[in-house]
Formats: structure tokens, C-alpha cells, sequence
């Protein structure tokens, strides 16, 4: 059960740098294996590829920020985009709206949690891996 300690510690590591720089080298490190493996370990558990993970959950927090009254080019360079451009592309394609809309009163955003991972018991199938507290 190591392995899923250390699977949720790189987690965590990523979760604190997401309006920072995100170094995949670290990630894997605190993992103890390879990015390459990594990333095929992520994807089959999570379900969705590491760096779809990492856009989702900055664009669930820029789209806090932005109801919050931040200004969208603000937004945009807090989360490691060079361009308004490249983040109003990247927030479409998660929240099926401009990051200006999103600004908006009422506007329906997509959220996306954070991730973990733990083992449980179950008598019948023996063990199983869940996430997010929906079982694989």
C-alpha cells in the first residue's frame, strides 16, 4: 500500500503548485518511478491523463477566481498561461465558456476535485482501489 502513500504524495505536490510551475520530475519523484510510468499509472487509475488532471483543477480554480472578481488576463498568468489567448482556449474547452461568461452571475462551471486514491476492503470482491469515493 506504499506505492498509493506515495501516488497521493505526488498528488499533493501537485495540488500546491497549481498556480505555480508544476515539475512533472518532482511529481515522479515523490512517486518513486519514472514520468513515463507515471503518467501511464495516473491515466489508468484517474482515468484522465496527468495533464488533463492538472488543466481541470487549474480551471476549476481560475473559475473561482473569476466570479470572484479577479481580471481575467490576472487569472491567466496566475496559472502559467503566457497569453489571455492560450487561457481562454484552455477554459473553454473545460468549461464550454469564455472566461469573460464566466464572470457572469449564474453561469454554469464545471468543478473538478481534487484527486486521491485509498484501497478498501470489500468482504465479497476482496480489495478494491477507489477514488474519489467512487470505486473502480
Amino acid at each position: 500500500m506504499e506505492w498509493l502513500d506515495k501516488l497521493n504524495e505526488s498528488i499533493k505536490y501537485i495540488e500546491k503548485n497549481l498556480e505555480g510551475d508544476i515539475s512533472y520530475e518532482e511529481a515522479t519523484k515523490l512517486a518513486c518511478c519514472s514520468t513515463y510510468h507515471f503518467q501511464r499509472m495516473f491515466s489508468y487509475i484517474a482515468g484522465v491523463t496527468l495533464s488533463e488532471y492538472i488543466r481541470n483543477r487549474k480551471m476549476t480554480k481560475a473559475a473561482v477566481d473569476l466570479q470572484n472578481g479577479e481580471k481575467v488576463i490576472d487569472v491567466s498568468l496566475k496559472y502559467g498561461y503566457e497569453s489571455p489567448t492560450a487561457f481562454n482556449r484552455a477554459f473553454k474547452k473545460v468549461h464550454q465558456v469564455s472566461p469573460s461568461t464566466a464572470r457572469k452571475e449564474g453561469t454554469f462551471l464545471k468543478s473538478y476535485s481534487p484527486i486521491s486514491f485509498r484501497i478498501i476492503a470489500n468482504l465479497k470482491y476482496g480489495y478494491q482501489l477507489e477514488r474519489n469515493n467512487m470505486t473502480i
